[in-house]
């Protein structure tokens, strides 16, 4: 009997101090990987994240498939980025945001720090994970909206935030000593569509698209025969392709200055609207920029480190 009555306490006390201890992580859904990554950071143990834009996807012309659809009526909180990146899903999140919590954290900017442009009245290129100090920004609204839904983790979401951002201030710097040492005269900038402008705004490049800031923007002949034409003017030697943008116009350029005898390279793949592959170093948002940065620096001469920043960038330089 009394052996009974132990093992029924004993299962009790088993059973009690788990329940009242556990808390389920806060499940965040998340549209671009490098949102996802911020949440992460910022989030640690205490969320759960799922993106829905994985490596090589495009955000501007993304729309939400059946299972998204699931995953966001489910979430605790949905965190989209806004600015009119996710130009296809805008009408999805509006309504949402009427059942569940979704925060556009791009939205959540002041506007006297973004960059207008002439193919969007009124809205603002939304590429601000470019520029990693402006990146330090999102991080704040990352810990903000975490707060809020989770306060009573408030206190670890702030250190945690503070802990990423000084990555950031790393990243700031190396970028800065990195990218000062490509010579003046190199420092343009040529890839598959506008996504770079913030880049070129913090070290001092003049950046140019095939495409306007959405890849929905076509490229014109008028536009690919000036462009040619620049690439010739100023013998500018190295164009970029991008991860998440077929390259097929940026090889129309460079076989269009070839025809006028100037010989123009790929300086590699920049990833502009997603990161790398998942699970690697280039799949953070710190080894996104850390490959960007390394690649440009590199493309034009510069002497970089072997493998990035850290050390840890998958491909040699």
């Amino acid at each position: 009997m009394w052996t009974r009555r132990l093992a029924v306490a004993a299962l009790g006390v088993f059973l009690a101090v788990p329940l009242s201890a556990e808390v389920a992580p806060l499940k965040v859904v998340a549209t671009t990987g490098m949102i996802a990554d911020a949440v992460r950071q910022v989030g640690g143990d205490a969320v759960e994240v799922k993106a829905l834009m994985g490596p090589g996807v495009d955000p501007h012309a993304y729309r939400q498939t059946r299972t998204d659809i699931v995953a966001l009526t489910r979430a605790d909180l949905v965190l989209w980025h806004g600015l009119y990146l996710e130009a296809q899903m805008e009408n999805f999140m509006q309504d949402l945001s009427e059942k569940r919590t979704v925060v556009a954290l791009a939205d959540q900017l002041p506007t006297s720090i973004l960059r207008g442009h002439d193919d969007y009245d009124d809205k603002f290129d939304p590429h601000v994970w470019m520029a990693p100090a402006l990146w330090k920004l999102m991080i704040d609204e990352v810990e903000t909206a975490l707060s809020t839904v989770l306060p009573e983790k408030a206190e670890i979401f702030a250190a945690n935030a503070q802990a990423h951002q000084s990555e950031l201030d790393a990243l700031v710097a190396y970028g800065q000593n990195t990218l000062s040492k490509v010579p003046d005269n190199r420092r343009v900038l040529l890839s598959a569509h506008d996504a770079f402008g913030y880049f070129g705004r913090e070290y001092g490049f003049e950046v140019m698209g095939v495409q306007g800031i959405s890849t929905q923007s076509e490229a014109g002949l008028n536009r690919i025969s000036a462009l040619v034409d620049m690439l010739v003017d100023r013998q500018i030697a190295a164009v970029f392709v991008e991860s998440s943008v077929s390259d097929r116009s940026v090889r129309a350029l460079i076989e269009g200055a070839a025809a006028q005898g100037h010989e123009v390279q790929i300086g590699g793949e920049l990833f502009s609207d997603a990161m790398g592959a998942d699970g690697t170093y280039e799949g953070t948002y710190v080894g996104m920029l850390d490959h960007n940065i390394t690649t440009i620096s590199s493309a034009f001469g510069a002497d970089v480190p072997a493998r990035g920043m850290n050390g840890k960038l998958s491909a040699g330089f």
